[in-house]
């Protein structure tokens, strides 16, 4: 893929994401914003680590987080934990569920799309462990947005 054109995909990736957010209503966006951020923030992390492991390759240079990996933190890891918290929250099952279902779909069909028009591959992953590095955030994301929900609770009283 060219330049030109993973830049393109990365505007389109973020603007598509975030054209949903206003349906998520204000109280949503406030409640559930600071889980879905640290979320956000693990992964950014994660692929710090992943990049220097090798665990997947951008095939454009130059190799940069902000270049390839952010468009896709901020547009839909944030806004999909946003709208997995906001339907779910409240019923684990659910929201386990989802997010395994989202994973999944990202994946598999969608990293196999990106790698066919040569956007990234998995280098030092297999698809199963790349499933896995998403995966475990969904207990991290709602495990801090029930110690979110306690804090306002016990703040408010």
């Amino acid at each position: 893929m060219s330049s030109k054109n993973q830049w393109l995909l990365n505007i389109a990736l973020i603007i598509i994401s975030w054209i949903t957010v206003p349906l998520l209503g204000v109280h949503n966006i406030k409640r559930f914003l600071p889980a879905s951020i640290l979320a956000v923030l693990l992964c950014g992390l994660d692929a710090k680590i992943g990049k220097q492991r090798r665990w997947w390759a951008f095939y454009n240079k130059p190799q940069s987080l902000i270049r390839n990996e952010f468009p896709f933190l901020i547009g839909p890891m944030l806004v999909i934990s946003l709208w997995i918290l906001k339907w779910s929250y409240g019923n684990f099952k659910k929201f386990i569920m989802l997010n395994a279902i989202g994973d999944v779909i990202f994946v598999f069909p969608i990293t196999r799309l990106f790698t066919k028009i040569k956007l990234y591959r998995l280098v030092k992953f297999n698809e199963f462990q790349f499933f896995l590095y998403f995966f475990y955030k969904a207990f991290l994301l709602y495990g801090f947005q029930g110690l979110f929900e306690k804090y306002k609770k016990l703040s408010s009283e």
